[in-house]
């Protein structure tokens, strides 16, 4: 009796996919038709053991541009798991409109030994022929899309020098005629975009006036897209009211890398109006550049933070009656208005002094200078720790007493030190400082105790080198 060899069975997935939403809603879409395409080539394969996997792997309206897609990642999981033996498409660009996401894919499949077929290219990457065959398509069909964007570009760039209305983002004061593509005045908006304007040429402040629209109840323009899904209607920020200012569709312009052209469209804005606003743009924007030019100082710049916003404070200040008055102002409340926020503010010299005493407390406390150290060496004996510079980490490392003694000096001098000496070890020490509205708290860089003792160490700190 004759051994007979038995058939291998090769597990096929189909992946199928559509661009956009458009007649998925039927009984038979392009998701079916296309499925039941590669059903029809594997079953083509069925003497040499290609069955099709019954698992759905199928994305209906999202773009081939993207890895962001279920079907595909539930795919790539399963060829992960080993699952898979070939990968089945109608056609290449359903798997993948990006070259490099292609062949990042194609690289995946080959470390797992997963072959890849195409329907209608006719492409088995099994053979070299076949491999060499896909990078030749691929790179025409990268090709083409490229031709394809530019000539999109420069269709764009001509229409916009004709000054007529191309898409994008809908524009208070307009509605959008789809039908003629172009713009037209939507009065009730225009006459709310009238009153930001002249409301701004009388106060200066894009904060002030997002204020009061807030305040009246008015809202950023809202309108629901192709996919049904309702957009904007959010409050009004500064930012908003500054892009409202300077876009020129407001006086019947449109834009087109820095250059002009009259728009199809009809101005909302006198010229008058809009030029008084864009000077008081320019002098707000010329004078917050001459104060952050000014040479302050701001000593916990990049350490202190906002406990209620987790955001950065940035150091700025005010002048009151000839004299100036340095601060700490959370970034977020600075974009989104005060009332956001719980801290808003806190005076530099409130909190720099909070710091300073912090450390002076520290320098005079054995037990805390011995705790940290403790905490510092078994963050430097940790496995993966990160080998000390001569900056960060003394190579010599000082004892615990060494770090106690050395840092008992600094004590009595420390008001006799310069602010950029204090600045110097402040930076060295804290690692940030939480302003909350109950208090603060300070985070100390783990080695920055022994750097400071190490230096004072090496330098034999005396109180009559230190100059006054």
């Amino acid at each position: 009796m004759i051994a007979t060899k038995e058939k291998r069975s090769v597990r096929c997935a189909i992946y199928v996919r559509k661009s956009n939403e458009d007649g998925l809603e039927q009984a038979y879409n392009s998701l079916h038709a296309q499925r039941a395409m590669c059903e029809s080539c594997i079953a083509s394969f069925a003497s040499e053991g290609w069955t099709a996997l019954a698992t759905d792997y199928s994305d209906g309206g999202i773009s081939g541009g993207t890895l962001e897609r279920p079907g595909l990642q539930r795919l790539l999981a399963d060829i992960e798991a080993g699952l898979i033996d070939v990968v089945v498409v109608y056609r290449l660009d359903r798997l993948s409109r990006s070259l490099r996401d292609f062949l990042n894919m194609m690289h995946g499949f080959e470390e797992r030994q997963v072959s890849f077929a195409s329907v209608t290219e006719r492409i088995d990457t099994t053979s070299s022929a076949g491999r060499l065959f896909l990078n030749m398509i691929l790179s025409f069909a990268q090709f083409e899309r490229e031709v394809a964007a530019e000539r999109i570009r420069d269709k764009i760039a001509s229409a916009k020098r004709k000054g007529k209305y191309v898409g994008g983002r809908p524009l208070l004061g307009y509605d959008v005629d789809r039908e003629k593509m172009r713009l037209v005045v939507n009065a009730e908006e225009a006459k709310l975009v009238r009153h930001i304007f002249g409301r701004f040429c009388q106060v200066g402040s894009c904060m002030k006036v997002a204020h009061e629209l807030n305040a009246k109840g008015h809202r950023m323009k809202a309108w629901t897209s192709k996919k049904g899904r309702a957009i904007g209607g959010g409050p009004w920020l500064k930012t908003d009211v500054h892009h409202l200012l300077t876009n020129s569709r407001h006086i019947g312009l449109v834009v087109h890398k820095g250059e002009s052209f009259k728009g199809k469209h009809e101005a909302i804005i006198d010229r008058k109006t809009w030029d008084r606003a864009q000077s008081i743009l320019d002098k707000n924007r010329n004078y917050r550049a001459n104060q952050t030019r000014k040479t302050t100082t701001a000593i916990l710049k990049g350490i202190l933070r906002c406990g209620c916003c987790d955001a950065a404070m940035v150091p700025s200040y005010t002048t009151r009656r000839g004299k100036r008055y340095h601060y700490y102002l959370c970034h977020a409340a600075g974009k989104k208005g005060h009332d956001s926020c719980e801290v808003k503010s806190v005076a530099a010299g409130q909190i720099e002094g909070a710091v300073f005493t912090y450390l002076k407390d520290i320098f005079a406390d054995p037990e805390m200078v011995a705790r940290t150290f403790r905490g510092a060496m078994k963050q430097n004996s940790e496995p993966g720790a990160v080998e000390p510079t001569d900056h960060d980490e003394p190579q010599d490392l000082p004892t615990e007493q060494d770090v106690a003694a050395a840092l008992r000096t600094i004590e009595p001098l420390w008001e006799e030190l310069f602010l950029a000496e204090k600045e110097r070890i402040v930076r060295l020490l804290v690692e940030t400082v939480t302003v909350r509205p109950d208090g603060m708290s300070i985070r100390l860089r783990p080695t920055g105790l022994i750097t400071l003792a190490a230096e004072i160490g090496a330098e034999e700190l005396e109180p009559e080198e230190v100059t006054v």
